[in-house]
């Protein structure tokens, strides 16, 4: 089912294997990659509320992401029972074989929030929000079978070359008209990691795992108080070095100065919950260098993200933020000349 106009109380009766008199739907969100909407439900044994995730309206966008849409679907009906990382429940997960059409049940998290990726969140938040990402990582850490998950794959040379190349580009294309919004000093931190893309998206290839690829704070609902963030957004999956999702979170989210007087203690609470998880030679000094050394992901998504969408106000102060965080955090911890890093 494509369609909201197709998830009729019948349709949803059958789907949830539980009564549904009626449902009203309202569209949620603005749809740009996909169209989500909350239905209101009557019935017996039912939820009061779920969210529905379909696909976009439009035709070209559908095939486009059709990849995606796959992917998020086999996260929710086949790799999430085997993780720890806090999701939305998934009461129906279908993706046609070919194209992009699907349809995914989920919870309704409120009363939970989306984070603000512009304003950044506190550390005791964050920590939470490393800690479930975890979660993700520890259960199946170095797992082969991952290998045999279609869809999944480590990236290899050719990946590698092809980034490579369209990396320089987007960065100009990036940095075109949002001059007004970055420093200086974060172009030129931008054109460094361009140079080392190749050697940085296949080293470290001994370490992987699941890996969200969008672990941000818009991506992350958290509760009015306490604890138990949870993640949505699952089509970015992929295999990689676990610690690009957590370099990604903590330099993206918090003000350099913020930061610096907290991310050892953050990435030393993420360790100690994979090793919580099972996993087992990985210490924590190298859970740290992992750290460093996944600090680029932080603008890679961002300029990526921001040169190809739809182009919007807060999008653009969105990205500039994440850029301007992670860039700093690249040059406070020496990534990109520390020869013991080998990147350059």
């Amino acid at each position: 089912m494509a369609e909201v106009d197709g998830l009729t109380a019948e349709w949803l009766s059958e789907a949830l294997g539980a009564r549904v008199d009626a449902v009203r739907w309202e569209p949620v969100g603005t749809g740009q990659i996909g169209s989500v909407f909350r239905g209101h439900l009557a019935g017996h044994a039912v939820p009061p509320t779920l969210l529905a995730k379909l696909p976009s309206p439009d035709p070209a966008t559908r095939e486009l992401l059709a990849g995606a849409y796959r992917g998020e679907v086999r996260f929710y009906a086949d790799l999430a029972p085997t993780v720890a990382v806090r999701v939305p429940a998934c009461y129906y997960a279908v993706a046609a074989a070919e194209g992009g059409d699907f349809t995914l049940l989920l919870e309704d998290l409120a009363p939970r929030r989306q984070g603000d990726q512009v304003a950044g969140c506190g550390v005791e938040p964050l920590r939470d929000a490393v800690v479930n990402l975890a979660g993700l990582h520890g259960p199946r850490w170095c797992d082969p079978t991952l290998l045999d998950v279609e869809g999944l794959s480590l990236s290899g040379p050719d990946d590698a070359a092809m980034l490579a190349d369209l990396y320089g580009p987007t960065v100009d294309l990036f940095v075109d008209g949002r001059e007004h919004l970055l420093a200086d000093e974060d172009v030129a931190t931008l054109r460094d990691c361009v140079e080392v893309t190749a050697a940085w998206v296949l080293g470290r290839a001994e370490r992987f795992g699941l890996v969200h690829g969008d672990y941000r704070l818009d991506n992350l609902m958290f509760p009015p108080a306490g604890h138990d963030v949870v993640a949505v957004d699952w089509q970015t999956l992929s295999l990689a070095l676990p610690a690009r999702d957590l370099a990604y979170v903590v330099a993206t989210s918090l003000e350099p100065a913020t930061r610096r007087a907290h991310e050892r203690s953050l990435v030393a609470s993420y360790h100690r919950a994979l090793v919580d998880h099972g996993v087992t030679g990985y210490d924590g000094d190298t859970c740290w260098d992992d750290y460093r050394w996944s600090l680029l992901q932080g603008p890679l998504v961002a300029v990526f993200g921001c040169a190809y969408g739809a182009r919007t106000e807060r999008g653009d102060r969105m990205f500039a933020a994440m850029v301007t965080r992670s860039c700093a955090a690249i040059r406070d911890l020496g990534v990109l000349d520390d020869p013991s890093l080998g990147l350059r």
